[in-house]
Protein backbone atom coordinates (compact mmCIF):
# COMPACT_ATOMS: atom_id res chain seq x y z
CA UNK A 1 0.00 0.00 0.00
CA UNK A 2 1.42 3.65 -0.80
CA UNK A 3 -1.26 5.59 1.38
CA UNK A 4 -4.00 2.42 0.70
CA UNK A 5 -5.36 3.48 -3.18
CA UNK A 6 -2.60 0.71 -3.65
CA UNK A 7 -3.86 -1.44 -1.27
CA UNK A 8 -7.55 -2.07 -1.97
CA UNK A 9 -7.06 -4.59 -5.21
CA UNK A 10 -5.16 -7.20 -3.92
CA UNK A 11 -5.71 -10.49 -5.75
CA UNK A 12 -3.27 -13.08 -3.94
CA UNK A 13 -0.94 -12.42 -0.61
CA UNK A 14 2.20 -13.69 0.65
CA UNK A 15 1.92 -13.78 4.77
CA UNK A 16 5.17 -12.94 6.43
CA UNK A 17 5.51 -13.65 10.21
CA UNK A 18 7.71 -12.21 13.09
CA UNK A 19 9.38 -13.47 15.96
CA UNK A 20 8.32 -10.97 17.77
CA UNK A 21 4.24 -9.97 19.19
CA UNK A 22 2.56 -7.02 17.98
CA UNK A 23 1.96 -4.58 21.72
CA UNK A 24 -1.89 -4.01 21.83
CA UNK A 25 -1.39 -0.85 23.48
CA UNK A 26 0.80 1.92 23.30
CA UNK A 27 0.20 5.31 24.97
CA UNK A 28 0.38 8.21 22.19
CA UNK A 29 3.16 10.86 22.11
CA UNK A 30 3.64 11.80 18.30
CA UNK A 31 0.53 13.13 17.45
CA UNK A 32 -1.93 15.75 18.27
CA UNK A 33 -5.93 16.20 17.75
CA UNK A 34 -5.85 18.97 15.09
CA UNK A 35 -3.15 17.23 12.82
CA UNK A 36 -3.71 17.53 9.25
CA UNK A 37 -0.89 15.78 6.50
CA UNK A 38 -1.03 16.67 3.07
CA UNK A 39 1.06 14.52 0.44
CA UNK A 40 0.90 14.86 -3.73
CA UNK A 41 1.15 11.74 -5.35
CA UNK A 42 3.59 11.38 -8.43
CA UNK A 43 3.29 9.04 -10.74
CA UNK A 44 6.63 7.66 -13.16
CA UNK A 45 6.42 6.96 -16.56
CA UNK A 46 9.67 6.30 -18.10
CA UNK A 47 11.46 9.25 -17.23
CA UNK A 48 8.61 11.76 -16.53
CA UNK A 49 7.22 12.38 -12.95
CA UNK A 50 4.06 13.23 -13.06
CA UNK A 51 1.87 14.81 -10.20
CA UNK A 52 -1.74 12.52 -10.15
CA UNK A 53 -3.67 13.32 -7.14
CA UNK A 54 -3.78 14.04 -3.46
CA UNK A 55 -4.08 12.25 0.15
CA UNK A 56 -4.40 14.09 3.35
CA UNK A 57 -4.35 12.54 6.58
CA UNK A 58 -6.38 14.49 9.37
CA UNK A 59 -6.83 13.62 13.22
CA UNK A 60 -9.73 14.73 15.50
CA UNK A 61 -10.96 14.51 18.52
CA UNK A 62 -14.13 12.15 19.55
CA UNK A 63 -14.22 11.82 23.03
CA UNK A 64 -12.42 9.25 24.73
CA UNK A 65 -11.45 8.24 20.99
CA UNK A 66 -9.19 9.94 18.06
CA UNK A 67 -10.96 9.98 14.54
CA UNK A 68 -8.68 9.62 11.95
CA UNK A 69 -10.04 10.60 8.48
CA UNK A 70 -8.01 10.07 5.59
CA UNK A 71 -9.01 11.27 1.58
CA UNK A 72 -7.08 10.68 -1.57
CA UNK A 73 -8.04 11.44 -5.08
CA UNK A 74 -6.59 11.87 -8.54
CA UNK A 75 -6.72 15.25 -9.73
CA UNK A 76 -9.87 16.14 -12.29
CA UNK A 77 -7.37 15.97 -15.40
CA UNK A 78 -6.27 12.41 -14.90
CA UNK A 79 -10.15 10.97 -14.19
CA UNK A 80 -10.38 9.88 -17.63
CA UNK A 81 -7.36 7.67 -17.25
CA UNK A 82 -7.94 6.32 -13.83
CA UNK A 83 -10.16 8.33 -11.10
CA UNK A 84 -9.44 7.60 -7.77
CA UNK A 85 -11.82 8.10 -5.07
CA UNK A 86 -11.10 7.07 -1.82
CA UNK A 87 -12.42 7.90 1.93
CA UNK A 88 -10.51 5.96 4.92
CA UNK A 89 -11.52 6.65 8.60
CA UNK A 90 -10.65 4.89 12.09
CA UNK A 91 -12.14 5.05 15.36
CA UNK A 92 -9.36 4.50 18.16
CA UNK A 93 -9.03 4.26 21.66
CA UNK A 94 -6.74 7.02 23.09
CA UNK A 95 -5.49 4.53 25.62
CA UNK A 96 -4.79 2.19 23.36
CA UNK A 97 -4.43 3.05 20.09
CA UNK A 98 -6.51 0.01 18.90
CA UNK A 99 -9.42 0.62 16.79
CA UNK A 100 -12.80 0.22 17.46
CA UNK A 101 -14.23 0.76 14.12
CA UNK A 102 -13.06 1.17 10.36
CA UNK A 103 -14.43 2.25 6.95
CA UNK A 104 -13.19 2.58 3.66
CA UNK A 105 -14.68 3.45 0.42
CA UNK A 106 -12.51 3.25 -2.20
CA UNK A 107 -13.50 3.98 -6.15
CA UNK A 108 -10.17 3.06 -8.49
CA UNK A 109 -10.60 2.92 -12.00
CA UNK A 110 -13.33 0.34 -12.51
CA UNK A 111 -12.69 -1.34 -8.63
CA UNK A 112 -15.17 -0.25 -6.22
CA UNK A 113 -15.33 -1.27 -3.10
CA UNK A 114 -16.96 -0.49 0.82
CA UNK A 115 -15.96 -2.23 3.87
CA UNK A 116 -16.86 -1.91 7.32
CA UNK A 117 -15.21 -3.25 10.50
CA UNK A 118 -16.05 -3.22 13.50
CA UNK A 119 -13.42 -4.65 16.09
CA UNK A 120 -13.77 -6.56 19.78
CA UNK A 121 -10.12 -6.13 20.85
CA UNK A 122 -11.17 -7.60 24.13
CA UNK A 123 -12.76 -10.68 22.53
CA UNK A 124 -10.18 -10.59 19.56
CA UNK A 125 -13.18 -10.65 17.42
CA UNK A 126 -14.10 -8.95 14.16
CA UNK A 127 -17.42 -8.44 12.45
CA UNK A 128 -17.01 -6.95 8.67
CA UNK A 129 -19.45 -5.63 6.09
CA UNK A 130 -17.87 -5.79 3.16
CA UNK A 131 -19.34 -5.95 -0.63
CA UNK A 132 -19.06 -3.41 -3.95
CA UNK A 133 -21.67 -0.72 -2.61
CA UNK A 134 -22.48 -0.31 0.92
CA UNK A 135 -26.21 -1.27 -0.17
CA UNK A 136 -24.47 -4.72 -1.33
CA UNK A 137 -22.63 -6.13 1.41
CA UNK A 138 -22.11 -9.09 3.13
CA UNK A 139 -21.76 -9.48 6.59
CA UNK A 140 -18.25 -11.82 7.69
CA UNK A 141 -17.51 -12.19 11.49
CA UNK A 142 -14.04 -13.61 12.88
CA UNK A 143 -12.07 -14.55 15.70
CA UNK A 144 -9.05 -14.08 15.63
CA UNK A 145 -5.93 -14.73 18.38
CA UNK A 146 -4.75 -11.80 19.07
CA UNK A 147 -5.15 -7.72 18.77
CA UNK A 148 -5.51 -6.03 15.46
CA UNK A 149 -5.38 -3.11 13.30
CA UNK A 150 -6.83 -1.42 10.80
CA UNK A 151 -5.00 -0.15 7.26
CA UNK A 152 -5.36 3.73 9.07
CA UNK A 153 -4.82 3.03 12.82
CA UNK A 154 -1.72 0.77 12.03
CA UNK A 155 0.12 4.50 10.50
CA UNK A 156 -0.64 6.16 13.85
CA UNK A 157 0.20 2.83 16.19
CA UNK A 158 3.63 2.80 14.43
CA UNK A 159 4.55 6.14 15.00
CA UNK A 160 4.44 5.91 18.38
CA UNK A 161 7.26 2.57 18.30
CA UNK A 162 10.31 3.57 20.01
CA UNK A 163 12.78 3.43 17.64
CA UNK A 164 15.68 4.36 19.82
CA UNK A 165 17.13 1.17 20.49
CA UNK A 166 16.33 -0.60 17.22
CA UNK A 167 19.69 -1.41 14.85
CA UNK A 168 19.28 -1.75 10.84
CA UNK A 169 17.35 -5.27 9.99
CA UNK A 170 15.12 -4.70 13.28
CA UNK A 171 11.60 -5.88 12.17
CA UNK A 172 8.31 -4.44 13.28
CA UNK A 173 5.51 -6.37 13.58
CA UNK A 174 2.09 -5.08 12.41
CA UNK A 175 -1.20 -7.13 12.20
CA UNK A 176 -3.34 -5.25 9.79
CA UNK A 177 -6.93 -6.89 9.11
CA UNK A 178 -8.99 -6.02 6.13
CA UNK A 179 -10.53 -7.72 3.26
CA UNK A 180 -11.68 -10.93 5.47
CA UNK A 181 -8.07 -11.24 6.33
CA UNK A 182 -5.74 -10.63 8.81
CA UNK A 183 -2.38 -9.92 7.31
CA UNK A 184 1.08 -10.34 9.52
CA UNK A 185 3.32 -7.90 8.27
CA UNK A 186 6.47 -6.71 9.32
CA UNK A 187 7.99 -3.00 9.01
CA UNK A 188 11.71 -3.56 8.80
CA UNK A 189 14.14 -0.80 9.96
CA UNK A 190 16.93 0.04 7.12
CA UNK A 191 18.62 2.74 7.97
CA UNK A 192 19.39 5.73 10.58
CA UNK A 193 21.25 8.73 10.57
CA UNK A 194 20.99 9.73 7.30
CA UNK A 195 19.22 13.12 5.73
CA UNK A 196 17.09 12.74 2.07
CA UNK A 197 16.00 15.75 0.01
CA UNK A 198 12.37 16.49 0.16
CA UNK A 199 10.92 17.77 -3.00
CA UNK A 200 9.31 21.46 -1.64
CA UNK A 201 10.82 21.17 1.82
CA UNK A 202 13.99 20.66 1.78
CA UNK A 203 16.78 18.42 3.29
CA UNK A 204 15.73 16.19 7.04
CA UNK A 205 17.01 13.60 8.92
CA UNK A 206 15.27 10.77 8.58
CA UNK A 207 14.89 6.93 9.55
CA UNK A 208 14.27 4.44 7.07
CA UNK A 209 12.00 1.91 6.79
CA UNK A 210 10.70 -0.77 4.28
CA UNK A 211 7.63 -2.81 4.84
CA UNK A 212 7.12 -6.08 3.84
CA UNK A 213 4.27 -5.93 0.24
CA UNK A 214 1.08 -7.61 -0.03
CA UNK A 215 1.39 -8.88 -3.48
CA UNK A 216 -0.94 -8.84 -6.06
CA UNK A 217 -1.78 -6.63 -9.17
CA UNK A 218 -0.27 -4.04 -7.64
CA UNK A 219 3.05 -5.07 -5.89
CA UNK A 220 5.16 -7.77 -7.57
CA UNK A 221 7.20 -10.44 -4.84
CA UNK A 222 10.45 -7.94 -6.24
CA UNK A 223 8.92 -4.58 -5.18
CA UNK A 224 10.43 -2.92 -2.43
CA UNK A 225 8.88 0.03 -0.41
CA UNK A 226 11.04 2.64 1.06
CA UNK A 227 9.60 5.26 3.69
CA UNK A 228 11.40 7.66 4.99
CA UNK A 229 10.13 8.88 8.70
CA UNK A 230 11.03 12.23 10.01
CA UNK A 231 14.19 11.78 12.36
CA UNK A 232 11.81 13.91 15.45
CA UNK A 233 9.34 13.52 18.20
CA UNK A 234 6.45 13.82 14.97
CA UNK A 235 7.64 10.22 13.40
CA UNK A 236 5.85 11.65 10.22
CA UNK A 237 6.35 9.97 6.67
CA UNK A 238 7.85 12.54 4.66
CA UNK A 239 8.34 10.64 1.58
CA UNK A 240 7.45 6.86 0.21
CA UNK A 241 8.61 4.96 -3.32
CA UNK A 242 7.74 2.51 -4.60
CA UNK A 243 7.97 0.29 -7.46
CA UNK A 244 4.26 -0.62 -9.09
CA UNK A 245 3.46 -3.31 -11.36
CA UNK A 246 3.31 -0.64 -14.10
CA UNK A 247 5.87 2.33 -13.40
CA UNK A 248 6.56 3.91 -10.22
CA UNK A 249 4.99 5.78 -7.54
CA UNK A 250 6.03 8.15 -4.87
CA UNK A 251 4.22 9.80 -2.21
CA UNK A 252 5.76 13.34 -1.12
CA UNK A 253 4.48 15.43 2.06
CA UNK A 254 3.29 18.91 0.55
CA UNK A 255 1.76 20.64 3.34
CA UNK A 256 1.52 19.96 7.38
CA UNK A 257 -0.33 21.54 10.59
CA UNK A 258 -0.95 21.16 14.09
CA UNK A 259 2.20 18.57 14.45
CA UNK A 260 3.11 18.53 17.96
CA UNK A 261 6.18 18.94 17.76
CA UNK A 262 8.31 21.61 15.95
CA UNK A 263 9.55 20.65 12.72
CA UNK A 264 12.83 22.04 10.78
CA UNK A 265 14.08 21.61 7.60
CA UNK A 266 17.83 21.81 7.09
CA UNK A 267 18.25 23.81 3.79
Amino acid sequence: MIFFSLSANVLTAQHYSSDKEMPCTIENENFLAGEKLTYTIYYNWGYLWIAAGTVTFEVKAAGDQYHYVCHGRTYDRYDRYFKVRDYFESKVDTSSLLPTHFKREVEEGKYVRFDSISFYQDEYMVKEYIGRTRNKVEERNFTLEHCSHDLLSIVYFLRNIDTSLLTPGDQLPMDVFFDKELFNLNLIYEEYDKKKKIKELGTYPVKVFQPTLVTGNVFTEEAVMNIYISDDGNNIPLLIESPVSVGSVKAVLSSYEGLKYPFEVNE
